[in-house]
Formats: structure tokens, C-alpha cells, sequence
């Protein structure tokens, strides 16, 4: 090989990433230490963006097309290389192809509780899981932040790295937007709406990715939140006590007289003894409040300990304690302990 060959051999004349897997977000070209002829063409394809690296700062940043390297079209690159009257010679550069598509169904989920305040239930932790579709929008910013100097970047690296980022930004999402437990568990689709305004704005700064779809597929409460929930359901369900009890009683008397146990006469007795009880019990249930955990045989205790109001209002103790700290109910602290009074109390259940 004569000279002349020798040299064109080691210059770089086209430059190009031809990407048929599925799953590459960024690529870097190997040179294979040749240098870059002046007037090389670079070749960028569709959902392609080209990433100029020179001695570890970004230069130019080319989208689809075909794209010769002289002096106009590498401004940046020229300044940093500190060419005064553009290049003549072949230079050094990396160049790194990043995937600029749409990559959908990434799995996210949160490996640990998340720590919310909520207006019905107090202090709660939530899991959540779902799915995301994202493409990066800014390159520079996704090699500095994500892939690295990494050679070939696959969705498989970046689902371990980026996926308790993305939880993160969710959880601060959701702590921020301040939605209802209650919604968050039964809200899903509105809910992954919600938050992507609030989400992408932090992971474009930070990772130079943009979410186009954030989806919830699950959201799950504590049990015992769980129960409250329920039993909330219930009463909605319930309605009118009073006519529920009643229903039920025809209930149990239909059942009673087709099992052929009575006469017609004891059934008419049995349904006067049931209405009479069930006047008799929604008189007591408006006209008497049943007694207080404590409160003995002289009535309801004007002063009460956390652990009281704990007992009557069905919760713990704690969660009185910070309902006291949101300031939802008025409770008073002597010494090292609270004490709430009887009129706090009973203001706090008429809200």
C-alpha cells in the first residue's frame, strides 16, 4: 500500500450508525483511534440525534440528514478546538448516536412505602407501581446525567438506573399535588394525567428525558386503612339507619315464614316486637350518646387523656396526637402530655 493509501485508511470520510435492535439509547462511534477527515459526512437517520464530544465538552448536535463536516456546520466544535480560521486538517472527536424514538411499557414501582400526609386518614404509606413511556429530548444532558461514556446504552441499564429516580420525582409529585388517599386508590388514569406536569419538568433538567405517559396501575393502602375505607363504603351504602333496620327485619321475618317455623299471628307479634325494639334503639341512638371509655357511671369526663379520645374516636393514639399537631383538634399540653376537653372533642366530630 502506497502512502497516499495508507493515510486515507486512517481517516474517517463516513460516519454513520445503522440501528436495528430495539432497545439502544445511545451509541458511540468507534474510530478505532482514526481521525475525522475534514469534509467527512455524517449520516443521521430518522429517531437519530448525532452528540459531538470533544476532550469531555459537548459540541455540536446534529438531527436527521446528511450532514458534511466543514467549518460552517461545526461551530461549537470549532470554538472549542480553538481553530481561528476554521480546520484544514483531520481532528479528533467522539461522536455518540442517541435513540431519539419513543420508548414505551417501562415498568416503575416503589420498593419501599411512601410517606404521605392526607386530610381523611392522617400520616399514610403507600406502594404504587405502573408503567412510563419516555424519549430524550435533551442529549448532552442524558450522556452527562444517564448513559455516561458508556459505549452502547440499552434500556436494560437504564430501567436500573433511572428506576428509583423516576420514583423519587413520583413521590415528590405526588407529597406536592396533595391528592386524597381515597382518589389516589381509585383514580389511577386522572391521577398519572395529573402528575406529568408536575414530573417532567424535573426529569428534563435532570436526565434529559421527557415522560409522555405516566401510567398508575396500582396503588395499595395499609390494612388498616383498607378497613376504614370499607367501612366507610358501608355506611355510604347504609344510608338511612333506620330504614335499614327495618329492611332487614322484613328480612329475617320472609325468611322466618318461609322455613314454615310459625303461624301468621307470632309472625304479627314477632314484627311489633322488632318495630317496637328498633323505635325503641334509634330514640336511644338520637336522644343519648353512649357513654365514654372511662367516663364510669357519672358520665362523659370533661378532660381527656389522647388515649381516651383514641378509644372513642376508634383510632390511635398516635393519630390523635397529630391531628392535635395539624391543629384539627384543639388539645392542650400539660406538662409532657395532652389533654383534650369534652367541647373540642365533640366540635372536632360535628366537622
Amino acid at each position: 500500500m502506497d502512502i497516499l493509501g495508507f493515510i486515507k485508511g486512517e481517516l474517517l470520510e463516513i460516519i454513520e450508525f445503522n440501528d436495528d435492535s430495539r432497545d439502544t439509547l445511545s451509541w458511540r462511534f468507534p474510530d478505532e483511534d482514526k481521525a475525522i477527515k475534514n469534509g467527512a459526512q455524517l449520516i443521521v437517520r430518522e429517531s437519530q440525534a448525532a452528540q459531538f464530544v470533544y476532550l469531555g465538552q459537548y459540541g455540536d448536535c446534529f438531527g436527521p440528514g446528511k450532514h458534511s463536516l466543514v467549518t460552517d456546520n461545526i461551530p461549537v466544535l470549532t470554538r472549542l478546538k480553538g481553530w481561528k480560521y476554521g480546520f484544514q486538517s483531520p481532528f479528533k472527536a467522539d461522536v455518540y448516536y442517541i435513540t431519539t424514538r419513543l420508548f414505551t411499557g417501562n415498568k416503575w414501582g416503589t420498593a419501599n412505602p411512601i410517606m404521605m400526609r392526607d386530610a381523611d386518614f392522617g400520616v399514610v404509606r403507600l406502594r404504587s407501581f405502573g408503567t412510563f413511556d419516555f424519549k430524550i429530548v435533551d442529549a448532552p444532558v442524558f450522556l452527562r446525567e444517564v448513559a455516561g461514556t458508556d459505549h452502547h446504552f440499552r434500556l436494560d441499564e437504564f430501567a436500573d438506573t433511572m428506576r428509583s429516580r423516576i420514583v423519587s420525582v413520583f413521590s415528590d409529585a405526588l407529597a406536592s399535588a396533595g391528592v386524597p388517599a381515597l382518589d389516589v386508590a381509585s383514580r389511577y388514569s386522572e391521577l398519572g394525567e395529573a402528575l406529568l406536569p408536575i414530573i417532567n419538568p424535573q426529569v428534563i433538567s435532570k436526565y434529559g428525558i421527557e415522560i409522555t405517559s405516566f401510567i398508575v396501575e396500582n396503588v395499595s393502602v395499609p390494612p388498616e386503612v383498607e378497613a376504614a375505607i370499607d367501612k366507610r363504603s358501608s355506611m355510604g351504602v347504609i344510608g338511612n339507619l333506620n330504614d335499614y333496620v327495618k329492611f332487614q327485619m322484613a328480612e329475617s321475618m320472609t325468611k322466618g315464614g318461609a322455613d314454615g317455623g310459625g303461624s301468621p299471628a307470632a309472625a304479627a307479634g314477632q314484627m311489633a316486637m322488632g318495630f317496637g325494639m328498633a323505635q325503641e334503639m334509634m330514640k336511644s341512638m338520637q336522644s343519648t350518646p353512649p357513654p365514654l371509655p372511662g367516663a364510669g357511671s357519672t358520665g362523659i369526663p370533661e378532660l381527656l387523656s389522647p388515649a381516651q379520645a383514641a378509644e372513642i374516636l376508634g383510632v390511635s393514639e398516635a393519630d390523635v396526637i397529630a391531628s392535635i399537631d395539624a391543629g384539627d383538634l384543639k388539645g392542650k399540653k400539660i406538662g409532657s402530655a395532652y389533654r383534650i376537653t369534652r367541647t373540642a372533642l365533640d366540635a372536632f366530630l360535628a366537622e
